[in-house]
């Protein structure tokens, strides 16, 4: 029996360019999964990533985060060539500042009849990462939340104090490469250490996993396996009740 091919669609919502990926035969509202790319990258480059997140059911909408895709920063590659201290500054503000995009853009997706509000997910690579616990952390009252060889270092600069009690409910599971030097995975394990007791209620909605002998660009066998674990996660907590994913 064929099967009709999902449907590929590019839309500028609440300012944010996404490339979203509609799962055949569904009807909207449906459980969403926001995603975020790295550094340099753009939501175009992970088209694969959306269409397997919407063959499990799930409508799948990637994000060109802030100075990026569709409005990259004109002088790019020389901000990012400046010295180490300025071009993490500069790094920081684009996580933050598409973090801070979400609400608005959730508030809009829901709006237009897309996105089921109480089912709404996070999911990013490297930059996209740190961009997933930013979103983790606020108000958006997400169910669930992967993040990829990311690092929520950001959140607290200087040591200033760690929002860990933002997290809960929200289902977390951080997956690290256990030899990744762009990425160091110290950052995330040590959030999961701290979250542990506030996650004591329920436990099975925190999970850190390490890609044993990875480098931060793994192999394509390991890239597989991170997005089978990825999508495990997304439709057992965002997309639960939801008689239509498997």
């Amino acid at each position: 029996m064929s099967h009709a091919a999902a449907v590929v669609e590019r839309r500028l919502l609440a300012g944010v360019p996404l490339l979203i990926v509609h799962p055949a035969g569904r009807v909207t509202p449906l459980p969403t999964v926001l995603w975020f790319h790295g550094l340099g990258a753009d939501k175009e480059l992970h088209l694969p990533e959306l269409q397997r997140f919407a063959g499990a059911g799930l409508l799948a909408i990637g994000i060109d985060a802030v100075g990026h895709g569709q409005r990259r920063l004109a002088d790019f590659e020389q901000r990012f060539a400046q010295p180490p201290e300025h071009a993490s500054r500069l790094f920081d503000s684009l996580v933050a500042q598409t973090a801070a995009e979400l609400p608005q853009l959730i508030d809009a997706l829901v709006g237009c009849g897309l996105s089921d509000r109480e089912r709404i997910a996070v999911a990013g690579v490297s930059m996209g990462g740190c961009i997933v616990y930013g979103a983790s952390s606020s108000d958006c009252s997400l169910r669930a939340a992967v993040a990829l060889m990311g690092s929520p270092a950001w959140l607290h600069p200087d040591g200033a104090d760690f929002p860990v009690d933002r997290f809960f409910p929200t289902a977390l599971l951080s997956i690290t490469a256990e030899n990744d030097e762009v990425v160091p995975p110290m950052a995330a394990r040590a959030l999961h250490g701290q979250l542990e007791a506030r996650y004591r209620q329920d436990p099975e909605r925190l999970d850190y996993r390490t890609i044993a002998g990875a480098s931060h660009f793994m192999s394509p066998e390991d890239w597989s396996h991170v997005l089978d674990q990825t999508g495990a996660w997304l439709v057992r907590f965002a997309a639960d009740g939801d008689p239509g994913v498997p």
